[in-house]
């Protein structure tokens, strides 16, 4: 089984978005068995919120759910559950590595690296209002995180 950790912020747009979509991605390759998806944030001041009104509408415009998903923020323990833990950019990295101490095993990882971008970050929308190109940029990158997984492992 492949466990993957999406990591933004906050927690309510970027991280369920990557969350959610990479777990409609694999239920669509029939896939769901062989991998555990969650999310969580670097920060706690959104724990307990759900995922925000924008980005929940966002996922539904594509036939995608996340009820019931509610903002956790992530915990030293979670890399030792997790073989991925994907970050949407170069501040959410920061600090997962402030939170999960030093990438011994070479876990942490920023998304868009696997849409071909080692360097490119997913802008939050919660600043720029733009849900559509964090949706295509989280899509890229989910569809090429599972594509690496797929061709070469964790």
């Amino acid at each position: 089984m492949t466990r993957i950790l999406f990591v933004c912020h906050g927690n309510i747009c970027r991280s369920p978005m990557g969350e959610f979509i990479m777990k409609n991605l694999v239920k669509s390759a029939g896939l769901e068995t062989e991998f555990d998806i969650a999310s969580a944030a670097t920060s706690s001041e959104e724990t307990g919120n759900p995922v925000y009104p924008a980005a929940r509408r966002k996922l539904a415009e594509h036939g995608i759910g996340c009820t019931g998903k509610t903002a956790r923020q992530l915990q030293n323990e979670d890399y030792d559950r997790y073989d991925l833990l994907i970050g949407m950019d170069k501040a959410n990295l920061r600090n997962m590595r402030r939170i999960c101490g030093e990438d011994f095993d070479g876990k942490l990882h920023m998304l868009m690296e696997y849409a071909g971008q080692p360097e490119g970050e997913v802008n939050d929308p919660w600043y720029t209002r733009n849900f559509e190109r964090a949706w295509l940029d989280i899509l890229a990158g989910c569809q090429g995180l599972l594509e690496r997984v797929l061709n070469e492992g964790t």
